[in-house]
């Protein structure tokens, strides 16, 4: 065995080994417990960032722990490979899109087979391959067939750069997140998938889903927002048709002074038809994204609309105005405005001198101004006619009532959550598998007619899809009629592909069906890992599809996800790590210089998964020196010769195993249940310098030293795998470490007669004693007293008191 660690040839042969043996490559078992363990997939940008390999190197750490348990381990890898980044580089470039995806998946995959994850390659997915995004297409038509998808007019956040819509969640302070342009809102015909038809199943199932962390689950909730409330009408003067809202706060009614409309709604389109001043308002509002986090902080603004509505109550007049904080897409358009028990309404009416009245008064009778500040609680009726001295549940439920009885309103549920606007007009996505007919209207593609095939050799301008200008591309005839037709050019937002991906590599060869019966032994996925950034569009819309497979018979899981980790984002200088900032570190020239075991070393050793990771140059030179102690202490044990068997030990020898089974039992526990693997790392290496202290050259002394380095390169065999697998060869074993199983505890090691207990002397160490394990608290004391050390410290000074903590410390205070 070479002295030196040399951690290239390692890693190298290591990797040879595994490729050659096939032995992450697996299929369908049913006498084996399987563990389906998957990270979330990357988009293909060219270079792997130390995110990346901070996250596929924890769920590469659990996947190898659950096959040394003996289980049947999937963990597949692909590529989320449709998005605008791929249009931007293939401007700059000159390239098509599909050229640059491609060429950076395979730079992207050879440096993951650097980082020697145990992956099943077999099974790698690529959303831009047609025989990928068929399938959704596919689900797209199942989903038009029973009213799950629909087309209609939508207020949008406009990317006037991008050319394209963009989600809530992509606008940041007003500005796209790629272009920075600033958004505008603008009307026009999208595609949406109905996924408040799934809204109360996805927000009860919550409840039933404890591997999931509490934060996740609760954004979740807040997300698809269930509210229960009243939707009632208000009689417009000179309007035929009544102005619907809906109100969580009936009990707040006669607190209305005003009402607001989006500028979009058809009352302000007419006042403003007659109106410079509004219709240049309205232009303004057009100009402000849709964002919920832009509308909370924005200035609020507004103008009379010159209208009043009637309050269906009280038959007094309330002014009508247009407000830049009421959107299209939420709700009815229009809301009822309680300045005296709302914080934005009282802001408003502040601002614009209306009538702040109070209907509302706490329960315990104090008293409070409205006119200084907003009150916001539950309480009684005041200043509400026949409802005062109602409580909040009983003037719910008496005005929701009398709108029920005069048809006028209804008690109706309400969800934050809005379906989802899966158009994009982009080129870079799977085409939306729909033919417009003049005769025949949106058609369905034929299955035998799928896939849409996205041309992927093309230029582009920067502005706009290229597929509006190729007719080779949208001329077609309708399926019904055969009339000459028009394809719709929009594709669908990347979402869609990577909201059912994680299904598809149970059966990624499968021609002739979307999912077939591999998808029932795999699914759910057991162990899910990714940034907590995604907590609620990925997650939420993968859980969403989940649903609708199972619904057309494709899968029996309700939920895609059993077990959810988010790791935290990894920081350099205490901030997140971007080339913007300069701060970035390149992973392969770390490997290069140090291998891949000393950067996943550094990585799982230096922080617990969900807290983010500061970045520690000497912290990655500490790895490396670690593993070289490593290397060296399994080479000069292996230089004295074979080791023989014993069945007696002396205490020393009995002390070595003991914290050898000790530290089994600790890393069992830290990687098995409480994936704190930087505790499990402290610990094998707590072990190392136990051996390193150990000095016995005898049978017994280098049996147990034998028991002790394979336990630790065992434990450590799922985070640096390649160094573990030599060392595992060098300590005598012919079978490859990647087929051991996970060491087990002897208790029978943990028994001891005696032991060792640090003794303070005002809470500073100055002594250790032996004792015997069941030694009461007046031996022990006495013991530590007895100790010469702690004599010196104690002196002539009166020992004021003696706290034993039972089977740790002894601390004397003086």
């Amino acid at each position: 065995m070479s002295t030196a660690y040399e951690p290239e040839k390692i890693e190298k042969a290591a990797q040879e080994q595994w490729t050659d043996s096939r032995c992450f490559e697996v299929s369908e078992d049913p006498d084996k417990e399987k563990f389906y363990c998957l990270t979330m997939f990357p988009y293909p940008s060219g270079k792997l960032h130390m995110g990346h390999v901070r996250v596929f190197t924890i769920s590469d750490v659990i996947a190898r722990y659950q096959r040394m348990q003996g289980k049947h381990v999937l963990q597949p890898m692909g590529w989320d490979a449709f998005g605008m980044p791929a249009e931007n580089a293939a401007i700059q470039r000159g390239i098509p899109p599909a050229r640059w995806t491609y060429d950076n998946i395979d730079d992207m995959r050879d440096q993951m087979k650097r980082l020697g994850y145990a992956y099943d390659w077999t099974r790698e997915v690529t959303t831009c391959r047609p025989e990928y995004y068929r399938w959704e297409q596919w689900l797209f038509t199942k989903m038009f067939e029973k009213g799950l998808v629909y087309r209609k007019n939508s207020v949008v956040n406009w990317d006037p750069v991008d050319q394209t819509v963009l989600a809530d969640e992509q606008v940041i302070d007003g500005r796209g997140w790629r272009s920075d342009a600033l958004v505008e809102r603008r009307e026009i015909p999208q595609w949406f998938m109905k996924i408040t038809a799934y809204a109360d199943e996805l927000l009860d199932e919550l409840d039933r889903m404890p591997g999931w962390p509490d934060s996740v689950k609760t954004m979740q909730r807040n997300w698809i927002g269930r509210s229960e409330g009243v939707e009632l009408s208000f009689d417009v003067a000179g309007e035929d048709e009544p102005l619907t809202v809906y109100t969580t706060r009936p009990d707040t009614l006669l607190g209305v002074t005003y009402m607001a409309v989006a500028a979009e709604h058809p009352l302000a389109k007419r006042a403003a038809a007659g109106n410079a001043e509004i219709a240049a308002f309205i232009e303004e509002c057009k100009k402000t994204d849709a964002a919920e986090a832009t509308l909370e902080t924005m200035e609020k603004k507004g103008m009379p609309l010159g209208i009043s509505a009637i309050h269906p109550l009280t038959g007094d007049e309330v002014p009508l105005w247009v407000a830049n904080f009421v959107l299209m897409s939420y709700g009815t358009g229009a809301v009822m405005a309680v300045p005296g028990h709302d914080a934005r309404d009282w802001e408003f009416a502040r601002k614009h001198d209306l009538p702040i009245k109070q209907v509302i008064a706490p329960e315990d009778g104090s008293e409070i101004d409205i006119d200084e500040a907003v009150y916001v609680d539950r309480g009684v009726l005041v200043n509400s006619g026949e409802y005062d001295g109602l409580d909040y549940d009983a003037a719910f439920n008496a005005i929701a009532d009398r709108f029920e009885e005069t048809g006028r309103g209804r008690r109706t549920v309400n969800y934050r959550l809005r379906d989802w606007g899966v158009s994009r007009q982009r080129y870079w996505g799977a085409p939306i598998p729909i033919i417009y007919c003049d005769d025949c209207g949106a058609v369905p593609v034929p299955e035998d007619q799928l896939p849409v095939v996205l041309p992927e050799d093309v230029e582009l301008t920067g502005v706009g899809s290229p597929l509006k200008e190729m007719p080779e591309f949208y001329e077609t005839t309708c399926p019904i009629c055969g009339k000459p037709a028009r394809r719709e050019t929009d594709t669908f937002d990347t979402f869609v592909e990577s909201s059912w991906y994680f299904a598809r590599y149970a059966c990624p060869d499968s021609r002739s069906v979307m999912l077939d019966d591999r998808a029932g032994y795999w699914l759910p996925v057991d162990q899910y890992t990714g940034g907590v950034e995604h907590a609620i569009l990925h997650l939420l819309y993968s859980r969403f599809f989940q649903r609708v497979m199972r619904d057309e018979g494709l899968s029996d899981a309700s939920e895609p996800f059993t077990n959810l980790l988010t790791q935290g984002m990894v920081l350099k200088d205490g901030a997140k790590m971007s080339k913007a900032k300069g701060n970035t570190v390149d992973p392969q020239g770390l490997i290069d210089k140090y291998g891949a075991d000393t950067v996943r070393l550094f990585m799982m050793a230096t922080a617990p998964p969900e807290q983010a990771l500061e970045w520690s140059d000497d912290g990655v030179q500490g790895a490396f020196r670690f593993l070289k102690r490593l290397w060296h202490a399994v080479d000069g044990h292996c230089e004295g010769g074979s080791v023989a068997a014993v069945d007696a030990y002396d205490d020393a020898q009995a002390g070595l195993r003991r914290k050898t089974h000790q530290t089994i039992a600790k890393v069992s526990d830290d990687i098995g249940r409480r994936y704190k693997f930087n505790t499990a790392v402290a610990a094998t290496m707590e072990l190392m310098n136990a051996i390193q202290r150990f000095d016995d050259r005898s049978d017994g002394g280098r049996a147990v030293v034998q028991e002790a380095l394979e336990a630790i390169v065992k434990l450590l065999a799922p985070i640096v795998p390649h160094v573990c697998h030599e060392l595992w060869r060098q300590l005598g074993h012919e079978d490859a470490l990647v087929y051991a199983r996970w060491p087990d505890v002897d208790q029978a090691a943990l028994e001891q007669d005696t032991i060792e207990l640090v003794v303070q002397v005002n809470g500073k160490l100055r002594g250790r004693i032996n004792v015997a394990a069941d030694a009461d608290r007046s031996s022990i004391e006495a013991l530590a007293l007895a100790d010469d050390n702690v004599q010196r410290f104690v002196a002539e000074q009166p020992v004021k008191k003696v706290i034993v903590v039972p089977g740790r410390l002894v601390n004397v205070v003086v």
